[in-house]
């Protein structure tokens, strides 16, 4: 039992020591429990203390920040405003420079205006004077050729009258011999210079019944002709009464082409003077006679040219087509001498391949031979191995085992050595 005395009325109490024990624990619990509110009233305390510093510390240290902020900031509206003034400052020197220039540049463009409305003015003036002294001249020259053409006009005339007082004094006859002339004429004037190996004559040949006017023919340089042409002239008197066509002499003058052999057939005529086919120039009729024109006395040279170029052309595709003919010779020559090479060579062909293949069979009849030879010799090779087994199989053992005469002496043999 343990005792307790009171500190307020000094009673004496007994306790066991489960009493004892309840009651130093209910003791040792309370002081526990106000020692824990101590300590958590002061780690509050410190806590608030701390926390306090703290936002004290970042406080000073915010304020120490916005301080340098404000102080930089002021700094750089300082820098800023000082940079902007002297780029002001120089943006106005560059627009005062560029006013400067400017001006000059105004100035300067003023005065090469003014040079060049001077210049423009004096070139106009000259340009004016020029068209003048042109107009002047265009019209005396026009002048001139109105004189020059007037005087043209009336040779014309006196030609043209001369014409019809030569026509009114000549025979039907005349005028065809008079137009026949004149392409003679023509013709014998650039004979030499143009056609110096041509045949040009009147054609007299009249044993089939009509004959034309003029035959023409040039040969090459080998003889061969070139060119054949027959020629009829035709012309009537103005005053005649019945006018005749150009195509009433078209079957006479085919007819008499085929007759004398001719390759072209040529009608220089000055009938149907007022028709506009025949005056414009060369009229092809070939689609009624072949190898037909109808022509002006003026195209009797450029006619006979132009077949004549025209000939020498197709003469150069004669020659080259029997130079193709000569090389078709040349090449069926070729091909008979190339078809004879491979009749040559396919019988020399057939003839070795028969050899070849008869060497084949002997070459195969050998290799049979061979065989059957190796396959003795293996067969022999046999032979002496069995044989060679044998003999090393051999033995005195082996040789007396059924010989006792043999054995007796080996046996004695034995005892002596």
């Amino acid at each position: 039992m343990q005792k307790i005395i009171c500190p307020k009325c000094s009673e004496v109490f007994q306790v066991d020591e489960a009493g004892y024990a309840a009651i130093v624990k209910q003791v040792r619990d309370r002081e526990f429990a106000r020692e824990i509110e101590q300590r958590e009233a002061v780690a509050v305390q410190l806590a608030v203390t701390q926390t306090e510093q703290k936002k004290e510390q970042e406080l000073h240290a915010l304020q120490s920040r916005l301080e340098t902020e404000a102080q930089n900031a002021r700094a750089d509206r300082q820098r800023t405003a000082l940079e902007n003034q002297l780029e002001l400052e120089k943006q106005q020197r560059i627009i005062e420079s560029l006013r400067s220039q400017l001006a000059a540049e105004r100035e300067k463009t003023q005065t090469a205006v003014q040079l060049a409305m001077q210049d423009q003015k004096i070139r106009i003036q000259q340009l004016e004077g020029d068209l003048q002294h042109e107009k002047d001249d265009r019209r005396n020259q026009e002048q001139l050729l109105r004189q020059q053409h007037q005087r043209e006009l009336e040779m014309k005339e006196e030609q043209l009258a001369q014409y019809r007082d030569f026509k009114a004094r000549q025979s039907t006859k005349m005028i065809g011999e008079s137009l026949e002339q004149h392409c003679l004429t023509e013709f014998n004037r650039i004979r030499m210079a143009a056609f110096p190996n041509a045949y040009f004559e009147k054609d007299n040949d009249a044993r089939t019944g009509s004959k034309g006017d003029f035959i023409f023919r040039e040969c090459a340089a080998d003889g061969t002709e070139l060119l054949s042409i027959m020629f009829e002239m035709k012309n009537e008197m103005d005053t005649t009464a019945v006018k005749h066509r150009n195509e009433d002499f078209f079957r006479e003058l085919d007819k008499d082409r085929r007759e004398k052999g001719c390759e072209y057939a040529v009608l220089v005529s000055l009938l149907e003077a007022d028709s506009e086919l025949y005056n414009g120039g060369i009229v092809d009729v070939s689609y009624k006679y072949p190898k037909m024109y109808v022509i002006r006395p003026q195209f009797f040279i450029p006619m006979i040219t132009l077949l004549r170029n025209a000939a020498q052309n197709a003469l150069q595709y004669r020659q080259e087509l029997a130079v193709i003919r000569n090389q078709h010779i040349d090449i069926s020559n070729f091909e008979a001498d190339m078809n004879d090479f491979k009749e040559k060579f396919s019988r020399n062909y057939r003839l070795a391949s028969e050899k070849f293949h008869k060497a084949i069979e002997e070459i195969d009849k050998t290799i049979d031979h061979l065989q059957k030879t190796k396959e003795a010799l293996l067969s022999s090779e046999n032979n002496l191995r069995l044989a060679n087994s044998k003999a090393e199989d051999l033995s005195i053992k082996r040789l007396t085992r059924n010989n006792p005469t043999m054995a007796e002496k080996f046996a004695a043999l034995k005892g002596q050595e």
